[in-house]
């Protein structure tokens, strides 16, 4: 799905918008946490690199399709494993090197290698050849992230032929996780991970995979909310910075993924190990709510609004686009909303969202008080 700002916008959009003097994406200076970091400093294992970045390794995902910048090596018996924060990627497997997809708060999504066994002293290299997967359609046209389910040969070739698709909430879940391991207590969720299609190519003929590779449910499902969020979020910045227009509905799209309008129910309870995680030293409100408080048995959210309201690239943004996107929060925060879409948000949560942000978001205007 495209935003209608992408139509509004013409000629900007594209690899004409990367070298858009406002936005200058090859070269002008980044401040994303890998571009902070000394590699000299680093040691060459994973660790090392997970701690400096403060990833934790608790939110550890892996996928065995062949579906990355280091494919060949990628497999069910050698899955590509994911570590992640709420502005870092960090991706790697057996024999390979470490692959980062770093948040920048202004520049979007910044690519870089990391392998101590090429250069000494070691440094990360610029992934310029990224691009090529990550800037599209499912990225909004920006350099940024995507989740892709697909279904999976019993070597982890992905088997386009079926189809395939982008993953975020919205997706149902039995159309998500094709090529990726699944593990923790789905109960009776069905999916298509853990699983490969049969070497005749019946796609509705899977095969179960043995031996997985942890990769916590818990995880998988943020992972798919967090990497589309983060896309809205550069897409509306750039659109502004670059003068495009089309803020009032790329602010109204932003919003109506901040808000889980649309988001796909979950069928059934989830357990992960990461949920304990992932709400540790949380912000908080008064009454001890927060934002990255899970509920994984009917909907991700305990309280229906991204916790990425509070990273620096949303923090970040230019004046014009938070404006637009703090009216359009307040118009279906406050009920004053009533297309029927909205009525899946009840006053209850439409009130603890609003007093959460209250309490914890400084930079909210002052109708929200």
């Amino acid at each position: 799905m495209k935003l209608l700002a992408l139509l509004l916008a013409g000629s900007l959009y594209g690899a004409d918008l990367l070298d858009n003097p406002a936005i200058n994406y090859n070269y002008a200076p980044v401040h994303d946490p890998v571009a902070r970091l000394d590699p000299g400093k680093l040691k060459s294992d994973l660790r090392c690199v997970l701690d400096a970045l403060h990833v934790p390794v608790e939110s550890q995902i892996a996928v065995f399709s062949k579906t990355s910048l280091q494919a060949p090596l990628i497999g069910p018996n050698n899955p590509r494993t994911i570590f992640f924060n709420d502005s870092v990627a960090v991706g790697w497997m057996k024999g390979g090197f470490i692959e980062l997809a770093a948040l920048d708060p202004r520049q979007g999504v910044q690519f870089y290698t990391f392998d101590p066994r090429s250069y000494a002293p070691p440094r990360f290299e610029k992934g310029r050849d990224c691009l090529r997967c990550h800037v599209g359609e499912a990225t909004l046209d920006v350099p940024g992230l995507v989740v892709r389910s697909t279904y999976t040969a019993p070597d982890g070739s992905p088997m386009l032929i079926y189809g395939g698709s982008a993953v975020d909430h919205r997706t149902p879940i039995e159309d998500r996780w094709g090529g990726w391991f699944v593990t923790g207590s789905v109960g009776k969720v069905h999916h298509l991970g853990n699983a490969v299609i049969r070497a005749q190519g019946d796609p509705k003929a899977m095969e179960p995979l043995h031996g997985k590779t942890d990769s916590d449910v818990a995880a998988l499902m943020l992972f798919d909310h967090q990497m589309h969020m983060a896309n809205l979020i550069i897409r509306i910045g750039w659109d502004a910075r670059a003068g495009a227009g089309g803020l009032v509905e790329s602010a109204k799209e932003l919003v109506d993924y901040m808000l889980f309008v649309d988001e796909a129910p979950l069928p059934g309870k989830l357990e992960g190990k990461f949920a304990e995680v992932f709400g540790k030293n949380a912000i908080r409100d008064s009454k001890g709510r927060s934002l990255r408080d899970l509920d994984l048995q009917k909907r991700l959210l305990r309280y229906p609004c991204s916790y990425m309201i509070y990273s620096e690239a949303f923090d970040a943004l230019p004046g014009e686009a938070k404006d637009a996107i703090y009216k359009r929060l307040w118009q279906i925060l406050s009920g004053r909303e009533k297309d029927k879409k909205y009525a899946r948000l009840s006053v209850t949560d439409r009130r603890a969202v609003t007093e959460i942000l209250r309490d914890t978001k400084k930079d909210l205007p002052l109708y929200f008080k």
